[in-house]
């Protein structure tokens, strides 16, 4: 096994570690939300050149902030990307952030936005996490947003420097 693995009935999550044979899929997948993200409206200052900067450094761009990042698979086929990574101290003492929370068509309906975004909650609890925070655009990203408050985040004040307009700040205290 590459790394820490979870099974569902139809699907697979498991940890990206370093040179685990997913890391191409992982990049593959953050790189799709990122082009997904840049064509919505109200987004044009979403840096897309950081998120390569991200993928290219997968998995360590999120594992040297504290983080790490997971990807969902079904039938051998990545369909699901997370990642998540510390909070700076002067927002939050012990908490993460939850991001770019990804799921291909071809996935949407297994509840895999659920699943990995519950992988993260999990590993926050065990890590003794006081808090997971995110945030995102309702707008652009509708469904996410309302899965984020059926599974008990509520709004909070910004907690970044995000440039990208019509945020909504969400945090879940554990």
């Amino acid at each position: 096994m590459d790394g820490v693995e979870t099974e569902h009935n139809s699907f697979r999550i498991e940890e990206i570690t370093d040179g685990h044979s997913a890391v191409p899929d992982a990049r593959a997948l953050l790189l799709e939300y990122g082009r997904f993200v840049i064509a919505q409206p109200g987004v044009a200052r979403f840096c897309f050149g950081t998120l390569e900067s991200e993928a290219a450094r997968l998995p360590h761009s999120y594992i040297e902030q504290g983080g790490g990042c997971l990807v969902a698979s079904a039938k051998g086929k990545a369909l699901g990307f997370v990642a998540w990574r510390t909070v700076a101290e002067s927002v939050a003492r012990d908490a993460w952030e939850l991001k770019r929370l990804w799921v291909r068509n071809e996935g949407r309906g297994m509840r895999l936005g659920r699943a990995l975004t519950q992988a993260v909650l999990d590993r926050a609890v065990a890590a003794r996490r006081a808090a997971v925070y995110l945030d995102t655009v309702p707008a652009a990203m509708g469904a996410a947003h309302r899965l984020y408050l059926d599974m008990g985040f509520v709004p909070c004040a910004a907690y970044n420097d995000n440039p990208v307009e019509e945020l909504a700040y969400l945090v879940k205290y554990l």
